[in-house]
C-alpha cells in the first residue's frame, strides 16, 4: 500500500493513516525509519483495533532532509532511529515533538521559543552497554530494532573512541575463547578525557565467580585504560548483588564545576560534550539560602547549586548513587538517602527541611528546587507534594516529553508558570530527548 507520512512521533516512528472507512478517520499506522512528508510503499506488520504498524518497502517520494546513514547497522540496530535525517532536521523533529506534547497534554502555549542546544552528532556517548552471547559462538552487540534479538556490533559511531576500543577488546577476548558463560551484559563507562574506562558485567545467577574474575583480569591486562571491572549478579528482588571487583570500583569524572566520584552501578549523564552546558542551563544565575536537588544522583547539579546557595539538600534513593552523592557534596550540602516522595511527604509533615540536628536554622521554604526524575516522571502525588514545598522556582529536567507534560498539569494548577524551555540534545541519532523547563510562581 501507499502511505503518506504526516509527522514523526516520540519513539522514532512516522505517523500515517489507513484510508478512511464508514467508521470515519483512518486508523493510525506507525512506520519506523521514515520522515515527515515522505510517500512510501509499505506492508502491514501488525494490526490492532486502534492502530497498525507497517514497514516501508520503498521510498516513493523522499524528504529533502533524508541522508545516507553512515553506520552499516542502521535500520537493523535498535540503538539509533534518526541516522537517515540530517542533524539539523533531527533537532527540528525533537523540538516539534516536545512542543506538541506540551500543547496536547499540558495545554501549554509557550510564550517563548524552545531553545535548542545541539551536540556533536557522533562519538558523544561516554557509556555504552552491550548484550553478550557466548553460545553457540561469541557475539556482542545491541538488540535489533523492535526486538530482543542480538545484533552483533563491533563498532558504534555514537560511542566515544575509547568505548569503541573497549568493544574491540571485548570481541578480541570473545574470539580467543576467553568469554565466560553467564556474563549477559558488558557496559563501558569512560571519563571526561576519554582515557580511563570502568567496566561492568551483569551476570546470570549461574555465573561462576572464579571464571568471571579470570575474565575481568584478562580484560584489564589487555587494555591498560581499564581502571577496573565490577561484576554484578542479575537483580534479585530489585537488588543487584556484587559478585567480583578487579581494580577500581569507581571512576572520577571532571567537569567545569568539579570532580565527581561515580561508582559502578550509579547513573551519570552519557553525553560527554554537553554535561557542562546542561549544568549551566539548570543552575546558572540562581542563588539563595537553600536549594533542593531531588533525584540528585551523584550530585551533578548539587555541586553547581552550592556555589550560589548557602545550603543544599540533595535527595537520592539509590544506595550506590547516594554514597557517591555524600562523597561529592561540598561542606554546605546534606545528602539524604530517601525516595523523593517519602522525603517531600516528611517535609510537608514537619514544615521544614532536613533534620534539626543537622540544619536547625532551615525552617523556611527552599528558594529553588531541581528535579531530575527517571523516565516515568514525578507522578501526580510527587508533583503536588513538590508544589506544597513552596519554592518560588522549580527547574524540571526531563528525559520523556509525555511524562514531563503530564507533570506540568498539577504544577501549573498550583500556580507555576513556564519561564523557559530548553531542548538539550544529549542523544543525537536517536529519538530520545532531554529537556529543561524552568518554572516560577
Amino acid at each position: 500500500m501507499l502511505l503518506n507520512i504526516e509527522k514523526l512521533i516520540y519513539g522514532g516512528d512516522g505517523l500515517a493513516r489507513l484510508p478512511a472507512d464508514e467508521r470515519g478517520r483512518g486508523k493510525a499506522v506507525f512506520v519506523p525509519l521514515v520522515l515527515a512528508g515522505e510517500k512510501i510503499e509499505a506492508v502491514l506488520t501488525e494490526e490492532k483495533p486502534g492502530f497498525a504498524r507497517a514497514r516501508a518497502t520503498a521510498i516513493v517520494e523522499s524528504s529533502l532532509h533524508r541522508v545516507e546513514a553512515p553506520c552499516p547497522h542502521f535500520g537493523r540496530c535498535g540503538g539509533c532511529h534518526y541516522q537517515h535525517a540530517s542533524y539539523d532536521h533531527q533537532l527540528e523533529i525533537k523540538k516539534d515533538i516536545l512542543l506538541e506534547n506540551l500543547r496536547r497534554i499540558a495545554k501549554l502555549e509557550l510564550q517563548r521559543e524552545i531553545q535548542a542546544h545541539p551536540s556533536p552528532p557522533w562519538n558523544y556517548r561516554n557509556r555504552s552497554r552491550l548484550q553478550v552471547h557466548t553460545r553457540p559462538e561469541f557475539a556482542a552487540g545491541y538488540f535489533k530494532l523492535s526486538s530482543h534479538q542480538l545484533l552483533p556490533v563491533e563498532e558504534c559511531p555514537i560511542s566515544s573512541p575509547l568505548v569503541n576500543l573497549g568493544i574491540a577488546a571485548l570481541w578480541q577476548a570473545g574470539r580467543a575463547g576467553k568469554a565466560v558463560d553467564g556474563v549477559r551484559e558488558v557496559e563501558f563507562f569512560a571519563n571526561e578525557t576519554d582515557t580511563r574506562l570502568l567496566v561492568e558485567f551483569l551476570c546470570a545467577p549461574e555465573a561462576r565467580r572464579a571464571a568471571v574474575r579470570a575474565w575481568a583480569e584478562e580484560l584489564c591486562a589487555a587494555m591498560p585504560e581499564i581502571a577496573g571491572v565490577v561484576a554484578f549478579r542479575e537483580p534479585q528482588k530489585g537488588v543487584r548483588e556484587p559478585l567480583v571487583t578487579v581494580g577500581a570500583s569507581d571512576l572520577m569524572y571532571q567537569t567545569k564545576m568539579g570532580a565527581y566520584r561515580i561508582s559502578a552501578g550509579a547513573f551519570f549523564q552519557t553525553n560527554r560534550f554537553l554535561i557542562d552546558e546542561l549544568v549551566e542551563i539548570v543552575t546558572a544565575g540562581r542563588s539563595g539560602e537553600l536549594a533542593l536537588d531531588l533525584y540528585a544522583g551523584v550530585g551533578l547539579f548539587s555541586t553547581a547549586l552550592a556555589c550560589n546557595h548557602r545550603h543544599i539538600v540533595s535527595v537520592e534513593s539509590s544506595q550506590t548513587a547516594a554514597s557517591d552523592l555524600q562523597y561529592n557534596l561540598p561542606g554546605s550540602g546534606k545528602a539524604v538517602h530517601s525516595a523523593t516522595e517519602q522525603y517531600l511527604a516528611e517535609l510537608g509533615d514537619k514544615g521544614r527541611v532536613g533534620q534539626d540536628a543537622v540544619l536547625p536554622q532551615l525552617r523556611h521554604q527552599p528558594d529553588m528546587v531541581v528535579v531530575d526524575p527517571p523516565r516515568s516522571g514525578l507522578g501526580d502525588r510527587v508533583a503536588r507534594l513538590l508544589a506544597s514545598a513552596g519554592a518560588p522556582r522549580v527547574t524540571y529536567v526531563s528525559c520523556d516529553p509525555a511524562t514531563l507534560a503530564r507533570d506540568l498539569v498539577p504544577l501549573q494548577a498550583a500556580g507555576y508558570g513556564v519561564e523557559q524551555v530548553h531542548l538539550i540534545d544529549l542523544f543525537p541519532q536517536t529519538y530520545h530527548l532531554e529537556s529543561v523547563v524552568q518554572l516560577v510562581r
